[in-house]
């Protein structure tokens, strides 16, 4: 550690780095930051920034409001893109401290740590590949809340010759590359203006950490552009919503834990019994990976016939299904076996969202959890009562439905910590109240005459 100190602190000096903004994120998943001089870098290494956490959605009440945010010299990376003509800027991430030195219970980079070493413990290292959807659009209206304008009318896949959107990703691509964020695929998505962008797979920590940095990479480059960058999950009545669909894998040394060459499905008990986990939790994280009111208008999605909408509403695992929750890709090399969770949205705080999701995984381990048959079914296709019949649960159906499974959840609870866990609900809690008391234009426009 004192060695990469030591490399920033060069660093800063040999490219005459002006500004360092020092990141952390609120319960809620919003970036926080705090700019300090380059000058005053090696006191924050050993002291931190003080800062009233109070301040900060779910860190600490006004009597324990004093908190430290702690530099971690490992994630330092120049943004040579920000600089605008008046010296280049560098970022690192933090944990948040105690005055004490102790780590804050409200912070999410420790809510995932304290999972990972769980992980660590029974010798696994937990890697995360997402998949990143969001919207480009021409123009918003957050005051009147009108449908926004997208960038362009592609689909799945188009190639949008010489469009916003095609210029758009290539420059977001070289930019992340240049802060050091690998990326695998980018293609334009199903809805007007929608794009995708995969990451490269990495532990989950740097993974949470890679998101932060991507979304606002995201909107910066969109700023220059003169378009707007949404992660909201579900923009358009019936168009597709965005997603962030995970693969998890967990690794013992060099050895991929979730292959088994002497398995029908190549899949190891370990990795049946992580997704046996996934399954049996699912309702109870998906306040967590779903956290948003609006979040659940993409899980019940309503598109366009002959539209596809790969959002799950059900609890069922299947290779190669899109329409399952958790899906087994069938393509890939022994050390690539992995599973896919689909209901994840990308707006979602991703050191919580991983944070659950490895929790229910090794609760499954632990408890020898039985994986249930997988299923070939399209499930969004089948009826209700075939659904039922075919004994498929069906995932929250509102927020207010996620927070009470997530309320009765001692797992959660566990992964989350105290703190963390009701200081969500209470927020989450608040929102659903917020939107239930909204008299809509929906309800004018059908109600009004009657």
């Amino acid at each position: 550690m004192e060695r990469q100190k030591e490399f920033v602190l060069r660093t800063l000096e040999e490219r005459d780095i002006r500004f360092v903004r020092l990141w952390f994120t609120d319960v809620l998943g919003t970036l926080k930051s705090v700019s300090v001089a380059p000058a005053e870098l090696e006191s924050a290494f050993e002291e931190g920034i003080g800062f009233d956490g109070s301040a900060i959605e779910g860190f600490a009440r006004v009597y324990e409001s004093d908190m430290v945010a702690m530099p971690d010299p490992t994630t330092f990376q120049v943004f040579p893109f920000e600089g605008r003509g008046i010296g280049e800027s560098a970022r690192m991430f933090c944990d948040i401290l105690t005055p004490e030195g102790a780590p804050s219970w409200a912070d999410p980079r420790h809510v995932l740590r304290r999972s990972l070493s769980k992980a660590a413990d029974r010798g696994f290292t937990f890697y995360v590949h997402p998949e990143i959807e969001f919207f480009l659009f021409k123009d918003i209206f957050p005051e009147t809340g009108a449908k926004p304008e997208p960038v362009d009318d592609g689909g799945y896949f188009d190639h949008t010759t010489h469009s916003v959107a095609r210029d758009f990703r290539r420059q977001a691509i070289l930019a992340l590359e240049r802060v050091g964020i690998s990326v695998e695929f980018s293609h334009h998505e199903v809805a007007p203006g929608q794009q995708e962008i995969d990451l490269r797979y990495a532990d989950a920590l740097t993974t949470a950490d890679n998101i932060m940095t991507f979304r606002h990479v995201v909107k910066e480059i969109a700023m220059t552009s003169d378009v707007t960058a949404s992660f909201m999950p579900k923009p358009y009545n019936t168009q597709p919503g965005s997603g962030m669909h995970s693969h998890l894998s967990l690794f013992e040394g060099e050895d991929n834990a979730f292959h088994d060459p002497g398995d029908e499905q190549r899949l190891s008990k370990t990795a049946k019994a992580f997704i046996a986990g996934l399954l049996r939790h699912a309702p109870e994280f998906t306040a967590i990976t779903n956290q948003w009111v609006n979040s659940y208008k993409r899980l019940y999605s309503s598109a366009q016939p002959g539209q596809i909408s790969e959002a799950p509403s059900y609890v069922s695992w299947g290779k190669a299904n899109r329409s399952a929750l958790v899906r087994v890709p069938v393509y890939g090399k022994p050390n690539s076996a992995r599973v896919e969770i689909r209901s994840l949205d990308s707006a979602t705080n991703p050191y919580l969202a991983y944070a659950v999701l490895l929790g229910a995984g090794l609760k499954g381990i632990e408890e020898g959890y039985e994986l249930p048959p997988g299923t070939e079914d399209d499930v969004s296709a089948l009826t209700g009562a075939e659904r039922r019949a075919a004994g498929y649960q069906p995932l929250p159906a509102n927020l207010e439905e996620a927070l009470d499974k997530m309320e009765s959840s001692e797992l959660v609870a566990e992964v989350l910590g105290e703190h963390v866990f009701d200081y969500f609900l209470k927020n989450k809690r608040q929102e659903w109240e917020d939107y239930r008391t909204q008299v809509t234009a929906f309800e004018r426009k059908r109600y009004i005459n009657l």
